[in-house]
């Protein structure tokens, strides 16, 4: 058992995942920052000088935190958005690719396609005469 979770950990996808984890947790720090220290600084000027953080309504003795609601939201909306946008710009490399494949493969002339079905052909009818007789 051991040694199948040491292949496990070693393959490469699980690696791949690991980095990616991480760098989206450090990346997610970058974002709440921006948005925490930037952005609802900005966003509560233009509305007034309302500051989101401190928006909250009590329910009994219950206090709920909309306003730090809305910063998450945000947060997810700039991750969103990031990340839409490297994945376009993956997808639009990984096209030029495709297409820089299928211009690269040779294209046959209709009269060599023509000459090998009728090879094949022939080679069918002998077939079938030999499994006759």
């Amino acid at each position: 058992m051991l040694k199948e979770f040491k292949e496990f950990i070693s393959r490469g996808n699980v690696l791949d995942m690991a980095v990616g984890v991480i760098i989206g947790g450090a990346f997610g720090k970058i974002v709440t920052s921006v948005v925490n220290d930037l952005l609802m600084p900005l966003i509560g000027i233009v509305l007034g000088g309302l500051d989101f953080s401190n928006l909250s309504f009590e329910i009994g003795s219950a206090k709920i935190l909309y306003g730090s609601f809305i910063q998450n939201v945000v947060d997810f909306l700039i991750v969103a958005a990031c990340i839409f946008i490297l994945m376009k710009i993956i997808n639009k490399f990984t096209h030029k690719e495709k297409k820089k494949e299928e211009k690269t493969a040779p294209v046959k002339p209709v009269d060599i396609v023509l000459l090998e079905e009728i090879r094949d052909l022939l080679k069918e009818t002998k077939k079938a005469k030999k499994t006759a007789k």
